[in-house]
């Protein structure tokens, strides 16, 4: 029998991580599951063109960004749904996909529900990505969500 005690959604609150959403909220609910609802904030340094030009962003900025992940954060899963179950929320900093696959270990997740963008050639190239990433580093099961695809799962 199938238990899950701890299901990770990683968001970056777009439309791909809200389908996302649904499917962990439906486990969580199912299983009696405490829901982890994770938002990586992008490492910058990786951005910058040239590594001799590479600038550490301003502290305040940085917290400004933390602050936003954390309103975000307090609406990404809905109020009502939330009465009487155990929702842990955590922003990190860093690459996405390590962050996931870290959070994942330490906090000892059962499953991890992740959206997908669903890129495709030139522009998976050149991204990478990130749900390809964790499912292939994760230490527990994970299911891609991919926007829109066939629902099984009702608002």
């Amino acid at each position: 029998m199938i238990k899950l005690q701890r299901i990770l959604l990683p968001t970056d609150f777009s439309e791909y991580s809200a389908a996302a959403r649904m499917y962990a909220c439906a486990f969580a609910q199912q299983f009696g599951a405490e829901l982890h609802v994770l938002h990586v904030i992008q490492d910058l340094a990786p951005l910058v063109p040239e590594p001799g030009a590479a600038l550490a962003p301003p502290i305040d900025y940085l917290r400004e960004l933390e602050l936003n992940a954390n309103a975000m954060l307090e609406r990404a899963i809905d109020a009502n749904w939330a009465v009487g179950k155990t929702i842990v929320k955590v922003v990190r900093q860093g690459p996405p996909f390590l962050e996931i696959v870290r959070y994942a270990q330490e906090a000892n997740i059962d499953l991890i529900v992740l959206g997908t963008h669903g890129r495709g050639g030139l522009a998976h190239m050149l991204l990478g990505s990130v749900a390809e990433k964790v499912v292939r580093k994760a230490p527990c099961p994970v299911l891609t969500v991919r926007h829109p695809e066939h629902e099984f799962v009702a608002p």
